[in-house]
């Protein structure tokens, strides 16, 4: 009797070893920030800049392409099933280039391992770009902060940061990436607007690249 059930129960987890093989896995889902820049003003100011924008620095969870999450004020993760389109740097990367060439303010906007030689290095750091806990309900949060540096040099002359918790109207994957890309698109047009400031209040002397 003892072995008949042994044997039974040796059965039964096989066939649901077997079942849990046949049965569809959860597919994943990739998204994508779509923040369209605003089309330049023809009655910006014209600045005789060519910038260079370099890759965004960023802790590993940023250089992965999956959704990251936070609980608490320490603790984050990832999302096994829910992914971006490629890596959040990448990604902050091409959004600020074309942020910035849609200002129509600047001789040229390229990323820095071009061939095309600059005035100026942008370099960013991007330290959030996840979901938060902001009980009772969540939040979309964005931080970045670039700095401006004169290739001459080698220092910085500019420094300017965006960081905003902004709250998630719903509570799913997709309600967080909206407001996400709600979230990255004002930072965007902040940190274009003050280094446009920065260059209005400092005119260069020259135009074009060196």
């Amino acid at each position: 009797m003892v072995m008949r059930r042994l044997q039974l129960a040796a059965l039964m987890f096989v066939v649901a070893v077997i079942c849990a093989g046949c049965g569809a896995s959860r597919p994943v889902k990739y998204y994508v920030l779509d923040v369209a820049p605003a089309p330049a003003s023809t009655a910006s100011a014209r600045f005789p800049v060519t910038l260079l924008v370099s890759r965004i620095a960023a802790s590993h969870l940023y250089r992965d392409d999956r959704l990251v999450y936070g609980r608490g004020p320490v603790e984050l993760g990832t999302y096994e099933y829910e992914r971006w389109s490629e890596t959040p740097a990448d990604m902050v990367q091409d959004l600020l280039i074309s942020s910035l060439r849609s200002s129509g303010q600047y001789t040229s906007v390229s990323p820095i391992s071009s061939n095309v030689r600059g005035d100026y290095i942008i370099r960013g750091h991007l330290y959030a770009l996840d979901e938060v806990d902001d009980k009772p309900g969540i939040a979309a949060r964005f931080s970045l902060q670039l700095d401006l540096f004169d290739p001459k040099t080698g220092r910085p002359v500019w420094t300017d940061s965006y960081s905003n918790d902004e709250s998630v109207n719903g509570k799913t994957v997709e309600d967080v990436v909206t407001t996400l890309d709600h979230n990255v698109r004002a930072g965007m047009q902040q940190l274009t607007a003050n280094l446009g400031q920065y260059f209005a209040s400092h005119p260069l002397p020259h135009s074009g690249g060196q």
